[in-house]
């Protein structure tokens, strides 16, 4: 059997004829992808070509369908609205009580007759209180007079510091003059005094006062420090 000659026409470019028949059927299994394969390659280089034309671009981009996209939007989150402000409180109202009206009474028919009281009674002085005589308050007892120390209660701790006074020594003046002191139970001279002049006031003045700077021995009787008067003798002699 001769082989039929395929009346397909060439691909413009290309020399190749496909087998047809039984030719077509002496193809191998990898023949067969081989040309699959290249017939796809050229129609895609055929298109490419074809998109390299501006115009051809431009109609291919005018047809080219549009796609609408069906997927709905996100849905935006719910805003809690605000609470509504609270109701204005109502105002308060006070009820106003009526004031009180004054109904003046009827007056009274005038009496025809007049009624004289009797004055009220005078009033009765109140008795005076009985009068309490106070009783006499005694006078406060008076101090126990001071005593008279003894002569053997009276010792000086140091000799008297007498100072004869000088012009008293060029005039020749004499005497003894008493003292009456008082002397505390510490021995102390609290007050003296001239119970007998010696006729001559310098020896008098010079006798008091040697006698307050004296020191004596607290007077004591029984055991016990006493106080009291004591009549001390201050005796002024020339020496011969």
């Amino acid at each position: 059997m001769e082989a039929t000659v395929d009346d397909t026409p060439a691909l413009p470019g290309q020399n190749l004829r496909l087998p047809t028949g039984e030719d077509y059927d002496r193809l191998t299994p990898l023949q067969r992808r081989a040309m699959v394969g290249a017939i796809a390659a050229a129609h895609v280089a055929a298109l490419w070509a074809l998109l390299q034309i501006r115009e051809v671009r431009e109609a291919v981009a005018d047809a080219a369908p549009m796609f609408v996209s069906l997927v709905a939007p996100p849905t935006p989150p719910k805003v809690t609205p605000p609470p509504p402000p609270p109701p204005p409180t109502p105002p308060v109202r006070r009820t106003i009580a009526p004031e009180p009206r004054l109904i003046a009474a009827a007056p009274s028919p005038a009496p025809t007759s007049f009624v004289v009281a009797p004055p009220p009674p005078e009033p009765t002085p109140p008795e005076p209180a009985p009068v309490v005589a106070a009783a006499p308050v005694a006078p406060p007892a008076p101090p126990p007079p001071p005593r008279n120390l003894s002569a053997s209660a009276v010792q000086y701790l140091e000799p008297l510091p007498v100072e004869y006074p000088r012009l008293s020594k060029r005039l020749g003046e004499t005497g003894v003059v008493m003292l009456r002191i008082f002397i505390d139970e510490a021995g102390r001279v609290r007050d003296a005094q001239v119970s007998r002049t010696s006729g001559h006031p310098r020896l008098d003045d010079a006798a008091m006062a040697a006698v307050q700077k004296a020191r004596f021995k607290p007077p004591s009787e029984n055991g016990q420090a006493v106080s009291g008067y004591a009549q001390v003798p201050v005796d002024f002699q020339l020496e011969k």
